[in-house]
């Protein structure tokens, strides 16, 4: 198995994110974003790393970028906490690429100076994948919710991980 590494975001990470916005791949997220929508995506992406709101990642397999991983600061339950999201490629999809990522996602939430005691996660109810990554890394399902989330209609699992244990 090649050693899978989260690298920070970078510039040219830029065609990872087309690659990711396809039907097939944003299914659980009410579809595609416009080019427009990506490029802003990618600008936040590069643009949070010097301000310190999130650490986003290309996740990489051997030198391949095969997806991306990342944490963002949210307000949780009238908590400061850390949100989590990714998506993997589809050719390296069934391969635990997602698991191994977030497992390095967590050590890295754990070693921040800001301390958060929640690392929270909301994929769709309708992402078995998603939520199975989330229960075999250790989060706890705490609701099941319907939200807005891209002017359409979404219902989400509530997961959660105490980071302090």
């Amino acid at each position: 198995m090649e050693p899978l590494t989260l690298r920070p975001w970078r510039d040219d990470d830029l065609p990872l994110l087309h690659r990711a916005n396809t039907p097939e791949m944003t299914s659980h997220l009410n579809g595609p974003e416009t080019d427009d929508q990506v490029a802003d995506r990618h600008a936040r992406y590069l643009r949070y790393a010097e301000t310190g709101e999130a650490h986003m990642f290309a996740i990489l397999v051997g030198d391949t970028a095969v997806g991306s991983i990342g944490y963002w600061k949210v307000r949780w339950h009238d908590e400061d906490a850390w949100e989590t999201g990714w998506f993997v490629v589809p050719e390296a999809q069934g391969q635990g690429v997602a698991a191994r990522a977030l497992a390095l996602l967590i050590d890295d939430a754990r070693r921040q100076p800001e301390a958060r005691r929640h690392l929270v996660a909301f994929p769709s109810v309708d992402n078995p994948a998603s939520n199975a990554v989330c229960r075999r890394a250790g989060f706890r399902l705490t609701a099941s919710t319907t939200e807005t989330f891209r002017d359409a209609t979404l219902t989400v699992n509530e997961w959660a991980l105490d980071l302090s244990e």
